[in-house]
């Protein structure tokens, strides 16, 4: 069977990866990247096409894929002259891998069957280095044929690949579980911090923690930096954590409703973005909270 040509936008740490993957399973690509020249020309020596415009890419493709960072980045590249719209041929099918708002994927879904493609927000989960040996979780949502159509592709790209109902439904999941993940985070941080303040040790604390049911790998990759020092065991940046947060209280707004817990949460990482700390990883939220504990 002929593969489908693929074109991907977006080619940042996990795009790049993603786009490793497939080129290892023998796809045909088109790329164009947003930011990093190197990984672009890592996928062009390895076979790809570089395209000046999200139109080209989608002139190029069976199925275009965008994994980018804000949902204004994904509608930059959707919409205008020479977005991905303009460029569509009947039953192209659009994925966004990205964390987008679900609001703004159902507006572009409708814009996107208005010129006869389809649109699915497939969110992702795990890290680039699951992506390069195909190992994601996808949480895909959207039109059931369109997802059926490409499932083959996705397989190829992720280990657990779910069909999540409506589009936007992948994205609101997404940042329902970003939500969770990230209070999480935020407080087994505050709670290494104030062993600190209280002079107990932190390994002391997480001895205790860890033998009852409050264990999860949300708290041990906390503990691998706040204990071990290691802050590669959870690869996500406090910028993008304090985007989701955002996204999630955003989208409760457009749903009429009022967030309670994720206020805190939502204070904790946009005050550490605002002192410079954004491009540092979640677990490290635990300096930001031994800084701030004692002021």
């Amino acid at each position: 069977m002929t593969k489908l040509k693929i074109g991907f936008i977006g080619l940042g740490l996990m795009g790049a990866a993603m786009v490793q993957r497939l080129q290892s399973k023998g796809y045909s690509l088109t790329v164009m990247g947003n930011v990093s020249r190197p990984r672009i020309d890592a996928a062009v020596a390895a076979g790809a096409v570089e395209a000046s415009t999200a139109r080209a890419v989608a002139e190029a493709s069976d199925i275009v894929m965008l994994c980018m960072d804000t949902s204004a980045s994904v509608e930059g590249r959707m919409r205008g002259e020479d977005g991905v719209i303009s460029g569509l041929k009947p039953g192209t099918v659009v994925i966004d891998f990205g964390t987008s708002l679900p609001a703004s994927t159902i507006a572009l879904g409708e814009e996107v069957a208005a010129a006869g493609g389809a649109y699915l927000d497939g969110p992702l989960g795990r890290t680039p280095a699951h992506a390069v040996d195909g190992l994601l979780n996808i949480m895909c949502s959207g039109d059931e044929t369109a997802f059926e159509k490409i499932r083959p592709v996705l397989e190829d790209l992720g280990e657990n690949v779910f069909h999540l109902g409506k589009l936007g439904s992948g994205n609101t999941i997404k940042l329902i579980n970003n939500f969770f993940g990230m209070t999480t985070a935020s407080a087994m941080a505050e709670a290494f911090a104030m062993a600190d303040q209280a002079g107990v040790s932190r390994e002391s604390l997480y001895d205790v923690m860890s033998a009852g049911p409050l264990r999860s790998a949300m708290m041990d990759f906390v503990k691998a930096y706040g204990v071990d020092g290691d802050a590669s065991q959870l690869g996500f940046s406090i910028r993008n954590a304090s985007k989701d947060v955002g996204y999630y209280r955003q989208m409760s707004t457009d749903l009429g409703a009022k967030s309670i817990m994720s206020t805190c949460t939502n204070d904790a990482f946009t005050k550490a973005v605002d002192q410079g700390r954004g491009d540092k990883m979640v677990s490290e939220m635990v300096d930001f909270f031994s800084d701030n504990l004692k002021k």
